[in-house]
């Protein structure tokens, strides 16, 4: 099974790459492989440093709100 996480652009390099946040976590992934055009402040899935797709705030929010509720219940 894969995990992809979304995380909000902070910053984007000339060599495609950005610096993203994933609640609280900041990590680089390439741009390569996205399907659309990403900026500062959008939201991204990410997978073994790739964004694969951008998804909306409230999407992303969702997601992160699940992933930190499995966080503080300890189910893994």
């Amino acid at each position: 099974m894969c995990i992809g996480f979304p995380g909000k652009i902070l910053s984007v390099t000339e060599d495609n790459y950005a610096v993203i946040d994933i609640g609280g976590t900041r990590r680089e992934v390439c741009l390569d492989v996205i399907d659309e055009e990403v900026t500062v402040g959008d939201y991204v899935i990410c997978h073994a440093g790739f964004a694969m797709h951008r998804v909306d705030e409230d999407a992303a929010r969702d997601k992160l709100d699940m992933l930190q509720e499995i966080i503080d219940k300890e189910i893994y």
